[in-house]
């Protein structure tokens, strides 16, 4: 789960990082309002869960608070990258005098937390690692976290002033705080800026958590914006299943992670483009089923073409599958062609099931994947 600015930040003051007062506004009178009770320069940023919000007009600077009001109302009619602009974070303006980048990341690899750290601050940090990776430090972290004296060594060739250095060291310090205690699978500033009067601040925050450990952190869920995510992603997420949207033509619907890359990995590899990752699990009730279909046609600008279901049961039961299958098709045909590739656990049974429905399956995952790309070919013909 992705946090906006405004919540990251207060996860930040949770752990005494230094971030700038300010608050959100829905409306431009709101920010007008938190302008004034600010007082002085003010900065307008738009709250979504995209990169590029200053490209794209979502920060703005306000010196008055009808100033405040008219650029919150620009703002506030955008949208960037798709996503319309609901909410504006109105925070204190500052003199900045550098910028650094800093965040901490899992690095699947090395099994560690990984400190990225780079002078090159308030840019694109992809953009710094295609162009000069050299402008960005690496720094695995020891499974017992950072020492403080580790931290200055990772600044003092960045920043000479000793005060400075101390500064950002305390900051790194409490930033993993926020990344281990957390759960983050991303804690990120940028830029950490150093202000013309010397100070470091975090004038920006990015969070995102790992969802698998919701279970600890009740709190997450008052976080959650519904309206940042798709109808596909929230129905995911309430049955429980695993789904990322992409951009293709193919519906996938398959059991375990794996075989749900391998099924990708096929459906390209024969030609085709998936339209998404969804797995329904190891343990798949007909609901889940149902409820898989209901997501890849439901999507808003669905580009589906054909949707295949390619089960291995073990613990999954084909039956199940091939009953949740069926009851899908009784309350909404589906309006594409369905290829179904089954074998395992009750696939006998469950061919039967898909037989009394005039339905057919496969039990080679290689011709399952030919099929549905010859299908969606014939519907785009």
């Amino acid at each position: 789960m992705n946090l906006h600015e405004y919540q990251a930040k207060e996860l930040f003051a949770r752990y005494g990082l230094p971030v700038l007062p300010g608050q959100v506004a829905v409306t431009p009178e709101e920010a007008g309002d938190i302008a004034a009770a600010l007082g002085g320069t003010v900065v307008i940023k738009a709250q979504v869960l995209v990169g590029g919000r200053g490209k794209a007009g979502g920060v703005k600077l306000a010196r008055t608070p009808e100033e405040a009001v008219e650029k919150a109302r620009d703002i506030l009619a955008l949208i960037i990258k798709g996503l319309p602009v609901r909410k504006v974070l109105v925070t204190r303006a500052v003199d900045i005098a550098r910028e650094l980048y800093l965040s901490i990341v899992l690095d699947r690899s090395r099994k560690l937390p990984l400190v990225m750290l780079s002078a090159e601050g308030g840019v694109d940090i992809e953009e710094v690692a295609r162009t000069a990776p050299e402008k960005i430090i690496k720094w695995p972290i020891p499974l017992d976290g950072p020492r403080p004296y580790q931290a200055r060594a990772l600044f003092k060739p960045l920043l000479q002033d000793g005060r400075q250095v101390q500064q950002a060291a305390d900051i790194l310090m409490k930033l993993w705080r926020v990344w281990s205690e957390g759960d983050c699978q991303l804690a990120e500033i940028n830029p950490l800026a150093i202000t013309t009067e010397g100070k470091v601040l975090a004038l920006d925050a990015k969070v995102s958590l790992d969802d698998n450990a919701d279970i600890r952190h009740r709190d997450w869920e008052s976080w959650r914006d519904p309206a940042d995510e798709t109808p596909g992603q929230r129905l995911a997420r309430e049955k429980g299943l695993s789904y990322v949207k992409l951009d293709g033509d193919i519906g996938c619907v398959v059991n375990g992670a794996g075989l749900a890359m391998a099924t990708m990995d096929l459906i390209k590899h024969y030609g085709g483009e998936p339209a998404n990752f969804l797995d329904i699990g190891g343990s798949s009730s007909p609901e889940k089923v149902t409820a898989a279909l209901r997501i890849i046609t439901g999507e808003p600008r669905s580009r589906v073409r054909a949707i295949l279901f390619n089960i291995f049961g073990g613990i999954t039961r084909c039956d199940d599958v091939a009953n949740g299958i069926v009851r899908s098709l009784e309350e909404s045909p589906l309006g594409v062609p369905l290829v179904i590739r089954l074998t395992g656990t009750n696939d006998e049974v469950a061919r039967k099931i898909l037989a009394d429905h005039g339905l057919s399956a496969t039990t080679s995952m290689d011709e399952g994947v030919r099929t549905v790309i010859a299908r969606a070919q014939e519907v785009t013909a």
